[in-house]
């Protein structure tokens, strides 16, 4: 379980294909924390550690001060729902370890299971804050399993936690402070960028039991 507050942003340094699953080499600050089979969010989905790498791409063990990079592997269904297919060498890559549960829920319940795409279709530079628009695919069937935005609302965009504003059926806006901007990659997101969605896990669960 996550709660959607990125720690900061890894760098991918190497993508190896095996047949239809992709493994993602990556760096970032905290690697020498890092243990087998922890779960980290990327870009808001939920992917397992299996390796340990130093400089040269060796495997050393896990918490050594040779600790460079850490591998993940993401399966074609992954790949089919998110935008981690897209991923490039240099690509920042939005992080965030598995919550803590002896601490403050500073966004919401986030699971890392990404539910679909949205492509960016307006950025508004708000003076040092900026306002982006996405657009989704809806319909009334997703709609009825809680595939929706609504105002005040939360909902996660490359695994940040954030508040929906002024949604329609398809889309919907969020307001990016500065502090998110500079320390994730949204200061990459531009008109045409594709990022991953995670839509609340409580508004889905309401939209199922309204069914019965």
């Amino acid at each position: 379980m996550f709660s959607g507050i990125v720690e900061e942003f890894a760098t991918v340094v190497a993508i190896e294909k095996d047949r239809e699953n992709v493994d993602f080499t990556l760096t970032c600050s905290f690697v020498k924390e890092l243990k087998i089979d922890q779960s980290v969010a990327h870009n808001g989905v939920c992917l397992t550690v299996v390796r340990i790498l130093d400089k040269d791409g060796k495997v050393v063990e896990p918490k050594s001060d040779a600790a460079y990079a850490y591998v993940v592997t993401a399966m074609k269904e992954t790949l089919d729902r998110s935008n981690l297919g897209d991923l490039q060498v240099g690509t920042a890559v939005n992080v965030e370890r598995s919550m803590l549960m002896n601490g403050r829920l500073d966004g919401h319940i986030v699971q890392g299971h990404v539910d679909q795409t949205a492509t960016c279709i307006e950025k508004i530079d708000q003076q040092g804050s900026y306002t982006y628009t996405f657009k989704y695919e809806c319909d009334r069937e997703m709609a009825k399993r809680g595939y929706i935005t609504v105002d005040k609302g939360s909902v996660t965009v490359n695994g940040v936690s954030l508040t929906v504003c002024n949604p329609t059926d398809d889309t919907f806006q969020v307001n990016i402070i500065p502090y998110t901007y500079e320390n994730t990659n949204f200061h990459a997101i531009e008109v045409g960028t594709k990022v991953n969605l995670e839509f609340d896990i409580i508004g889905k669960y309401i939209a199922r039991i309204s069914q019965y």
